[in-house]
């Protein structure tokens, strides 16, 4: 059985392509179909690994939030005086609730009304105040950080400017009402709440330069996307001109003249079996020009032929060669992709072809298996003489290319001589 070469739209296209593109996801050779998904699938992993950082920023922001509700309310209850159902005791109670409902509610309510948030966090930030002022040792200064860089983290900025002037004037009033706390003492305090809040706006802004990155590098990858795509187009329409302009034409040519030389045949009473023969040639010919088209419309992105044309090569094989030809479907038809379409399609071509040139066979069978695993397509062909043909390396047939089509898939692709005849065999996974 002979051997033979890849096809023309193979790998030795494709580097072309490659080289005139740069640095792009590769093109995959079935009719130069253009792999454009892996740059937008680049490009759209981008955003889902910011989402997850703000994911991660945001269980730490609740971790932190916690801690310190945790840690004002325990101070509290060890603190003069404690919470409790009367006076002084009763506003601590009242401020603790307060406090820590709206430092949870900020924490924990993701999507809300920014007048909502503000109510919130005026709220943590009063509350807050109200433990400075009742308890001399407790630690309602640390719940007031919370809010402030919540604020500076979700607010727009008019409204967390005012939650922070809020924090400043309500956390020095505190100080002054219980007399005793110099004036020193109460300007860092309110350093302490201004610095948490600045530094909170740095973050924020950091955080929105940092979106505003990843949508742009998104769009350079689509746009990098949409060149290379381009680019590949362009190089399919130049091929699909040249083969117009040179194939189709060289095949139209051959069939003129065959069909001049079938008339002369005819009319000078020649052997009949020259006549024949040049039949058989015109119809290899008119064969090869469809395909020729059929080539042409791939590469200017026309419907790809599948397996659903696989009864018209049976029925083309025995016509020309009038050699039984059966075609046989087993299990539920799906879709196999565009890659697997013409995959099994051009083996089935190619294996009929290399039996044609090669073989003698009395009968041919073409089998399609649709497996839970994959989908199998078998050529065999049964020699006449019932002989067993050489050993092969199975690069007969000529299915170089088809193999490595078969392996791009993710299947594989076999060619050996059987008892009586020789068998190849395309398996590509479901």
């Amino acid at each position: 059985m002979g051997g033979g070469h890849p096809p023309t739209d193979g790998v030795h296209g494709v580097r072309r392509i490659q080289r005139r593109t740069g640095d792009h996801p590769p093109i995959r050779p079935y009719g130069l179909v253009v792999n454009s998904n892996a740059p937008v699938v680049a490009a759209a992993t981008e955003p889902r690994q910011a989402s997850g950082r703000r994911h991660e920023a945001q269980l730490w922001r609740r971790g932190l939030g916690l801690a310190v509700i945790a840690f004002v309310v325990t101070v509290s209850f060890r603190s003069q005086p404690t919470p409790g159902s009367h006076g002084e005791s009763l506003a601590i109670a009242a401020a603790l609730i307060g406090f820590s409902g709206a430092t949870a509610g900020v924490l924990f309510l993701a999507k809300v009304r920014p007048t909502v948030l503000l109510t919130l966090l005026l709220t943590a930030v009063l509350s807050a105040a109200v433990l400075i002022a009742l308890q001399l040792k407790g630690a309602g200064l640390l719940g007031v950080f919370p809010a402030v860089v919540m604020a500076a983290l979700r607010l727009p900025v008019r409204l967390s400017a005012a939650v922070a002037g809020v924090a400043l004037a309500a956390v020095s009033a505190a100080w002054l009402s219980r007399g005793a706390v110099p004036v020193v003492g109460i300007v860092l305090n309110d350093s302490g709440v201004l610095a948490f809040y600045i530094v909170a706006m740095f973050a924020r802004q950091l955080r929105e330069a940092n979106e505003r990155a990843t949508v742009l590098l998104a769009e350079l990858e689509q746009t990098r996307a949409a060149q290379a795509q381009a680019a590949a187009l362009g190089e399919r329409q130049r091929l699909a001109r040249e083969m117009h302009d040179v194939l189709a034409h060289s095949l139209s040519g051959l069939m003129l003249n065959l069909e001049g030389a079938r008339l002369l045949i005819r009319r000078g009473g020649g052997d009949p079996g020259v006549g024949e023969a040049i039949d058989r040639a015109h119809r290899l010919a008119k064969t090869g020009l469809e395909e020729a088209r059929r080539a042409i419309g791939m590469l200017r992105d026309d419907a790809l032929p599948g397996p659903e044309r696989l009864p018209d090569l049976a029925a083309e094989f025995e016509q020309d060669t009038g050699v039984a030809c059966t075609f046989a479907v087993n299990g539920a038809e799906r879709d196999l992709g565009t890659d697997g379409r013409l995959t099994l399609y051009r083996v089935a071509q190619e294996a009929l072809t290399n039996v044609r040139k090669h073989a003698h066979p009395a009968r041919v069978e073409l089998r399609l298996a649709y497996e839970p695993s994959g989908t199998q397509l078998s050529i065999e062909d049964f020699d006449a003489a019932g002989e067993v043909p050489a050993s092969s390396d199975g690069g007969g047939y000529g299915l170089t290319g088809m193999k490595e089509r078969a392996e791009l898939l993710g299947g594989r692709l076999t060619a050996s001589p059987t008892s009586c005849g020789f068998l190849v065999e395309l398996w590509v996974p479901a």
